[in-house]
């Protein structure tokens, strides 16, 4: 009996000896994993310092444009798609931490536990890593969300865009034909006016035979009138009468 738990005690502590340095390194590692992540939150940090002025900028000629809300949609979408590039990776750095701490977590939890506890800290593991990984893919979903919804929005600025480019053209098109239809009806006007303009100086040319055929004929009963007076005074006298004047 007593050699039984003497093995048994210099087994354990065997295992403990053993299972120190597995510990430090796994330490190591993960300060150095650490040191990583800080150095790539510093880049992108850097990064996206650098960057967003270079958007604010292109936001202010945007106003300076045309089409100023397309331009304004463009650098909107490659900006969220840089920023959101740079968050994915935060994401993935954090979680990628947050897995090394609760694993380090685990270790440090199961280094406390006696072996008849083992196989409950295990099964207590394996749920927490379930969890992480469920955690892990809905914020990945989340990301697939975010990016569809954003190639929605820009489906649906491109398709304003090209809905507000037809309207200016149809816009175009009516201005164009109203000024053709000016152009035909000032025409026509022009037309219309120079018909009654002949049509006037064809009045004006009957108004004017008119009363020369009036006078014409006012002479001829005057002449007549005076050839009559001048057959009864002819035929009021003794001598014979004289040749009478030629009828006009």
């Amino acid at each position: 009996m007593k050699k039984t738990t003497l093995l048994f005690l210099l087994l354990t502590y065997c295992l403990l000896v053993a299972a120190q340095p597995v510990a430090g390194v796994a330490t190591a590692s993960g300060a150095t994993a650490q040191v990583v992540r800080d150095g790539e939150r510093e880049r992108i940090n850097t990064e996206r310092a650098r960057l967003d002025p270079g958007f604010t900028a292109e936001n202010i000629a945007c106003y300076k444009k045309f089409l100023t809300n397309k331009c304004l949609a463009e650098v909107k979408v490659r900006r969220d798609a840089v920023m959101a590039d740079f968050r994915r990776q935060e994401i993935s750095m954090d979680q990628q931490e947050r897995k090394e701490k609760g694993a380090e977590q685990i270790r440090k939890t199961e280094e406390k536990f006696s072996a008849e506890k083992q196989q409950e800290a295990a099964d207590k593991r394996a749920i927490a890593l379930q969890d992480n990984e469920a955690r892990l893919e809905r914020e990945k979903q989340k990301i697939a969300d975010r990016a569809s919804m954003r190639s929605n929005e820009k489906s649906n600025m491109d398709a304003a865009a090209k809905r507000l480019k037809d309207s200016q053209q149809k816009i175009a098109d009516r201005a164009s034909m109203r000024s053709s239809e000016k152009s035909n009806m000032d025409a026509a006007a022009n037309r219309l006016k120079d018909s009654q303009q002949k049509a006037d100086g064809r009045k004006s040319k009957q108004a004017t035979s008119a009363e020369e055929v009036r006078k014409f004929n006012e002479r001829l009963e005057k002449a007549k009138k005076r050839q009559a007076r001048y057959e009864r005074d002819l035929a009021g006298q003794t001598k014979p009468p004289a040749n009478s004047l030629p009828k006009p």
